[in-house]
């Protein structure tokens, strides 16, 4: 059975870091893609950043240039860090995975097979 769990929210205020760990384990096969996605309240969700198994990456516009999304294939984990943090930034971010393309778009989170349960990060200005 696979499992992602997510490791490393918190409250910080604004310009402060925080790094994510998304621990997968069950995995028979090399899944192809991990991505972090975020949900603040009252909004939809939406996806900050994938990774894909031999190595490319997307960010949204919004985190471009202040969070870095990156994977050790041999222990299994994947990280997002997170630099110069906004109060936009506030919401509870997952880590999910699926074997195939990444996506990003909201209208494409639905195909994401697998999901942690969630890390809530704060940011307060």
């Amino acid at each position: 059975q696979v499992q992602l769990q997510e490791l490393g929210g918190g409250s910080v205020q604004a310009g402060g870091s925080l790094r994510l760990s998304c621990l997968t384990s069950g995995y028979s096969a090399t899944r192809d893609c991990i991505a972090w996605v975020r949900q603040a309240p009252g909004k939809e969700r939406e996806g900050v950043a994938y990774i894909e198994m031999y190595g490319d990456i997307d960010y949204t516009y919004s985190v471009k240039g202040r969070f870095t999304i990156s994977q050790d294939n041999a222990k299994k984990i994947a990280y997002l860090e997170m630099e110069n943090l906004r109060p936009e930034d506030t919401g509870m971010y997952y880590c999910a995975a699926r074997e195939g393309l990444c996506y990003l778009t909201s209208a494409n989170l639905g195909k994401y097979t697998y999901w942690g349960q969630g890390t809530q990060v704060t940011v307060s200005s």
